[in-house]
């Protein structure tokens, strides 16, 4: 099989491309760009279980970043086991066909226990006493800690949250050409965040994140170098456009007002019940899975639904088979938000019985996708002295809560996962070769990275050196 790489530059679309972009623009401009048809909902793990297994969520089971777990009772977000795609995976079929294939999976998602060869995503390391330290995991084990020795600790702060910046782009592309290195794998996918960090604070401004886009043409020009001088078959591509958002959408409080959301109250703070409310939201980006507990208040949740600013739809059981979200996982209703839009998964209507989570970058216990995570409280002038405060508590082994996020939901201003969007924040595929149609599912870009992997070893396009 020939020897390939996939290259994920998340939120990259035809939008952002241009005068911050030199090296993505001539590079493009040389070979060919494919638009994606965006995945209902278009977020991270939905996308790219899609480009891994040739299907859409109702067969390989990802509806979306997180969903609630009937069984448990619980919201749950940001899983990490392989196991969670109910669908064969592109590398599973290379190693049937030819055993001597090899894959190395960089930090693309549902990367624990993954039939790949090496693997490394972000862990962190939770102590007994509260403490959360930065680590990743790997597979081989061994090859975090070659990692780490080689390139420092994985920079988990960088990742997500307040501080998220190019470090962990960086890191994760020099771990990337170091398992190269040493292992040659056949296939290889990489996973670069950065650009999801401006685009979900700015929005498309290019006079704030010009900078971003700098940094992540110029890392993208390192990689696109390193595998070019070992004869490596490239794809380019994005599981997502972000778009310009000015509205949230408070789906849980609109359904607490209207008596079907439960509230449990532990040391004065009110925690979400999702196994005794009778309907609640599990927000991501622009869609909201809404699971509805009392079958008999479906009609009523989608009216009220229905009438929500900034709801585009809601899909109900031909909807979802409509959109190939009828499976289990996705709720009784999926909402999708007006592209100006997006769902935010606050509860409460008081902020002084808000979750102790609430202000805390906590992307499992939250029983939604929170971007707000991104931004520290702005109405408190003192925020920064605060978190050095509770940073130094941190290294001093005491306990802490590093409870300095913003509550204002209105601070964000890019969004992600409906389709009723413009080509322009389509997600994009960039190939040597151009593929047969000018637009293509999401599906089928496991087609595009099979035959790259089996096709004959073509030409490739002109180095770009500038």
């Amino acid at each position: 099989m020939n020897k390939t790489v996939v290259i994920d530059i998340v939120g990259l679309s035809a939008s952002l491309i241009g005068e911050h972009t030199p090296f993505l623009k001539q590079y493009i401009d040389a070979r060919h760009l494919t638009y994606i048809k965006p995945v209902l909902p278009a977020v991270t793990t939905t996308s790219q279980s899609c480009y891994v297994t040739g299907k859409w969520p109702a067969e390989h089971g990802i509806v979306g970043n997180g969903w609630y777990d009937r069984e448990d009772a619980e919201v749950k977000f940001w899983k990490q086991s392989n196991k969670l795609v109910q669908a064969e995976k592109i590398w599973e079929r290379a190693k049937r066909e030819d055993p001597s294939f090899t894959c190395s999976k960089m930090f693309w998602w549902y990367n624990m226990y993954a039939s790949v060869d090496y693997s490394v995503t972000p862990r962190p390391q939770y102590h007994a006493d509260g403490l959360k330290m930065p680590d990743c995991y790997s597979h081989p084990a061994e090859l975090r800690d070659e990692l780490s020795a080689k390139l420092g600790t994985f920079p988990l702060f960088t990742f997500w949250g307040p501080n998220a910046n190019i470090t962990c782009s960086k890191w994760i592309a020099n771990a990337s050409m170091y398992v190269d290195d040493k292992h040659d794998p056949t296939l290889t996918l990489i996973y670069l965040p950065h650009l999801d960090y401006g685009l979900q604070k700015f929005g498309v401004d290019f006079s704030k994140i010009a900078s971003d886009l700098r940094e992540i043409d110029e890392l993208v020009a390192e990689l696109v170098r390193f595998y070019e001088q070992k004869k490596t078959k490239i794809i380019l591509l994005s599981e997502y456009g972000i778009n310009t958002v000015n509205r949230p959408i408070y789906i849980n409080r609109a359904l607490r007002e209207a008596g079907l959301i439960s509230v449990r109250i532990e040391a004065g703070r009110e925690l979400l019940d999702a196994g005794a409310s009778a309907a609640f939201a599990a927000p991501d980006h622009q869609i909201a899975h809404v699971y509805v507990n009392d079958s008999a208040q479906i009609p009523r949740v989608k009216k009220l639904l229905e009438g929500m600013p900034g709801v585009a739809e809601v899909l109900d059981e031909a909807g979802k088979k409509a959109n190939h979200l009828d499976h289990e996982r996705s709720g009784d209703l999926v909402a999708v938000a007006k592209s100006d839009s997006w769902f935010a998964y606050y509860y409460w209507l008081d902020d002084t019985k808000k979750p102790d989570y609430a202000q805390v970058v906590d992307i499992h216990r939250k029983p939604g996708y929170d971007p707000v995570e991104l931004f520290m409280d702005q109405t408190n002038p003192l925020i920064k002295a605060k978190a050095g405060y509770k940073l130094a508590r941190k290294l001093l082994g005491f306990r802490y809560l590093m409870d300095v996020i913003s509550l204002d939901a209105t601070l964000v201003k890019g969004s992600h996962g409906a389709v009723n969007i413009g080509k322009e924040y389509y997600p994009v595929l960039v190939t040597d070769q151009p593929v047969e149609q000018p637009e293509i599912n999401a599906v089928d870009v496991y087609g595009v990275i099979w035959q790259h992997l089996k096709g004959p070893v073509l030409q490739p396009a002109r180095s770009i050196n500038a």
